[in-house]
């Protein structure tokens, strides 16, 4: 199924089918010093082993898909990642309130999984039930034959925000479920989540809702043989930037959704946000997304995809714009992160990827990024499995599954 997936001049054709924001290329001036293959020569224009931020240098642990490196440059400071291809496998600690006592509302029974050739799926389970609004609803995916409790990745879908359904991924993915059955392949289940979108209210209802989804697994995790303690996130697109707030405010909920799940954590042990909007004022006149953003597109008519998101416009609402924004909720003791972004992104270019793991690496926390070369969003235009198993073996290497 195809959504819309764009955050600017939506009427416009986006490169995987959907509605988008135009031309929004070009990001960081980049040093291009290698081939794709590790070989001399000059790189093709879309393979990066260097950035600017700021106008400075920044160099951080990284590496483009299939190809491990270090930028290059004068006077690199130690890197938080010791080996930028493969992050060092961590035991996820006892997640603190995981077995807290829970407040639950009045909230349907679990229905009765069905299964299929590989798995167990608990269909429309009513997570919350907020006033005023509709039930929201997850799927929950579990191994057939898991021996015990599994790991569970948390999986948001995309839509600017303002479109999406969980039961869906990108068009030019393989299949609907495709990305679905990987997750379970690697013995881990995935609980895939709507949420209220931005016709229905304004952030953090967006976050509180997510967070929602997280405590309720945790509270009936025996009854969906799920292990409350090795949790984890994923999403796409507006769903990345969500996951990346996930990650980011574990131990810092905002205000939780009514008549949702309360007293467990909503903290994760690991966390893939795929090409995420990380800096809503990023595509603002003043932002470094500024000329992608306005290069060769016509003049956007109404309130953005990000005014749409807070409620008002973003250059009104900086305070709000970085409270809402990935990079202005970064700290020291962030969950592991992959980041996965296309180098050709022109609907969320890929520094909004490099200046949030630049911000994780300068405040030492575990991240890697990875770069997929020639990639437009939703890693149209290339192959996007290597991607989606990369975020697999993440996520299954830190949840332990």
């Amino acid at each position: 199924m195809l959504y819309p997936l764009s955050y600017r001049r939506m009427g416009l054709a986006s490169p995987c089918g959907q509605p988008c924001p135009g031309a929004r290329g070009g990001t960081d001036a980049v040093e291009r010093t290698g081939s794709p293959t590790g070989g001399a020569g000059t790189a093709p224009p879309h393979v990066r082993t260097g950035r600017h931020i700021h106008g400075r240098k920044k160099p951080i642990g990284c590496r483009v898909l299939g190809v491990a490196h270090r930028p290059t440059g004068p006077s690199l400071p130690p890197q938080p990642i010791e080996e930028p291809t493969r992050m060092a496998s961590t035991t996820p600690a006892p997640v603190a309130g995981a077995d807290a006592p829970a407040v639950v509302p009045d909230l349907p029974d679990l229905p009765l999984p069905r299964r299929t050739d590989d798995r167990l799926v608990y269909d429309a389970v009513t997570y919350a039930r907020p006033l005023g609004f509709r039930p929201l609803l997850m799927d929950v995916h579990v191994p057939a034959d898991a021996d015990g409790p599994v790991p569970c990745v948390v999986w948001i879908h995309g839509g600017a925000w303002w479109d999406g359904d969980r039961r869906f991924t990108p068009g030019n993915w393989p299949k609907d479920d495709h990305w679905f059955r990987l997750v379970v392949g690697s013995g881990m289940a995935v609980a895939t989540v709507d949420y209220r979108l931005s016709g229905e209210a304004h952030h953090p209802a967006q976050l509180a809702d997510a967070q929602a989804a997280i405590r309720f697994l945790r509270h009936r995790s025996a009854d969906l043989g799920i292990d409350p303690d090795r949790i984890g996130v994923s999403g796409e697109s507006a769903g990345g930037h969500l996951a990346a707030l996930v990650a980011l405010t574990g131990d810092a909920p905002v205000p939780p959704t009514e008549r949702s799940v309360v007293g467990p954590s909503s903290a994760v042990a690991a966390a893939v946000p795929m090409y995420p909007v990380t800096d809503l004022s990023a595509f603002g006149p003043d932002g470094p997304d500024a000329a992608a953003d306005t290069a060769g597109a016509p003049p956007w008519v109404g309130p953005t995809p990000e005014d749409r998101l807070l409620g008002r416009p973003v250059g009104e609402a900086a305070d709000v714009a970085r409270a809402a924004s990935p990079v202005g909720r970064v700290h020291a003791g962030a969950p592991p992160m992959l980041l996965l972004h296309g180098t050709a992104d022109t609907v969320v270019p890929p520094g909004h990827s490099e200046r949030l793991a630049a911000a994780l690496a300068d405040a030492g926390a575990p991240v890697r990024l990875e770069l997929v070369p020639g990639g437009e969003h939703c890693f149209d235009r290339v192959d996007p499995v290597p991607a989606l198993r990369a975020a697999v073996d993440f996520l299954a290497e830190h949840l332990r599954a």
